[in-house]
């Protein structure tokens, strides 16, 4: 796939990374087209682009910045229309222990609204960043799920590729508003890690009797 990540973070650095591996046609945008740079410079086969047009190729775009970032980025990187958008934020409160948005809309939903030519996908936020550097696999058998949900099926079906070509299983979460129950498992999963001791190398699942 040809596929743009916004975010030069942990999250965007990682996705970078896997992508990379699984052999995408991968470019970075952000803000500091510096960082975006070195991301890139770290991952043959990645390149940076400038944030104006960058969405111009791309097939699917990974939105790896902040939720608050999250519109403002998106509109920075021009025509939508039709592209995957997958969308990893969660609604979180200063202190990481909360959300800011849930029960009648999600970070994903107002998303969606603010960028309605795109199909957005919420995926990959019960997904920490370095278990997403790392990789999905944790021996014994055990991968690391994927979420995905979406009102469009084309986008559920790209994102559930997408994520298991690095190496994830994925669950089909339904459509977009049950990013209302996804966003609230991303900031159990966050809890864990750092508010209960837990750490980050930990990932929510869904099991099913055989």
């Amino acid at each position: 796939m040809n596929i743009l990540v916004i975010g030069a973070g942990n999250m965007g650095s990682a996705f970078v990374k896997q992508l990379t591996r699984a052999g995408h046609k991968v470019a970075v945008t952000a803000r500091n087209l510096e960082k975006a740079q070195a991301v890139a410079a770290a991952n043959p086969g990645a390149t940076a682009v400038a944030t104006a047009n960058a969405a111009a190729q791309a097939e699917v775009v990974v939105l790896a910045t902040g939720f608050g970032d999250a519109v403002g980025a998106l509109q920075s990187v021009g025509d939508l229309t039709n592209k995957v958008v997958i969308d990893i934020t969660n609604p979180l409160t200063a202190d990481f222990m909360g959300l800011t948005l849930g029960y009648s809309t999600s970070a994903a939903e107002e998303i969606a609204k603010a960028v309605p030519q795109a199909n957005v996908v919420k995926a990959f936020n019960t997904v920490f960043a370095q278990v997403l550097a790392e990789g999905a696999d944790f021996g014994n058998g055990q991968k690391v799920t994927v979420f995905v949900a979406s009102d469009n099926e084309r986008a559920r079906q790209t994102a559930s590729q997408l994520a298991e070509s690095i190496g994830f299983k994925t669950v089909d979460a339904g459509s977009l508003k049950n990013a209302r129950y996804l966003e609230p498992l991303g900031g159990l999963n966050i809890y864990l890690g750092y508010g209960a001791g837990l750490g980050t190398s930990i990932a929510p699942t869904w099991i099913q009797r055989a």
